[in-house]
């Protein structure tokens, strides 16, 4: 799958659901090391030769690698599907810089990175809630964002995930509603409506949340 298909990458990423979603510890820059071998293998199948290698290098439990694998995968392959269908609309500018963390595209020329997220339960609050009061949902993602290597403040659109049944997280899978909604928000795209934060340090930042629910 040399080319980006959409649709052929959605049944790989389907192919993930069947297995609880479960990582055994907190995702950390050392196990990181272990699976960066994701980033170049967009198909399920070919995940579990390239496992068993690291699991017999390392001497590592098969099941939690395991766990780890196929979460980092899934969650990389679903970013980079939607990072690849927002820069195939006509008002998004791809980043010159494809090593820039902070920057994934531009919208009429204001600078984004993106971010693919499931509706937090420790938000406390209603999806209605949220929906209503969206500025207040992004201060709370931005201070509660992993401390991995894509932490920032800078400019970020989120998109949120939700599904009624509780299993946000196979949302990611479903590539073709979420390019619905990111087709949908980019072709009403209105930079006014950007919420404007600032944080402690005085940086500012420009955000939005895409909502794809189910």
């Amino acid at each position: 799958m040399k080319a980006l298909d959409l649709k052929i990458l959605e049944t790989e990423l389907q192919k993930r659901l069947q297995y609880p979603y479960l990582w055994g510890r907190k995702q950390n820059d050392f196990w990181d090391g272990y699976t960066n071998f994701i980033y170049t293998t967009p198909t399920w199948e070919d995940l579990m030769p390239k496992m068993a290698e690291v699991v017999e290098a390392y001497n590592l439990n098969k099941r939690d690698l395991f766990n780890y694998t196929i979460n980092r995968w899934y969650n990389f392959w679903s970013a980079t599907a939607v990072e690849h269908i927002f820069t195939s609309l006509p008002k998004v500018t791809p980043s010159k810089n494809q090593k820039d963390r902070l920057v994934d595209f531009t919208i009429h020329g204001i600078p984004f990175d993106h971010k693919t997220t499931i509706f937090p339960k420790q938000f406390k609050k209603s999806i209605d809630y949220a929906k209503n009061n969206e500025k207040e949902l992004i201060a709370w993602l931005y201070d509660n964002q992993s401390t991995q290597q894509r932490h920032h403040l800078k400019n970020r659109l989120f998109i949120v995930v939700f599904d009624e049944k509780g299993e946000h997280w196979k949302l990611k899978a479903n590539l073709s509603l979420l390019q619905i909604e990111i087709e949908k928000y980019v072709s009403n795209y209105n930079p006014n409506t950007l919420h404007s934060l600032t944080f402690a340090d005085n940086s500012k930042a420009l955000s939005a949340i895409i909502w794809v629910t189910k």
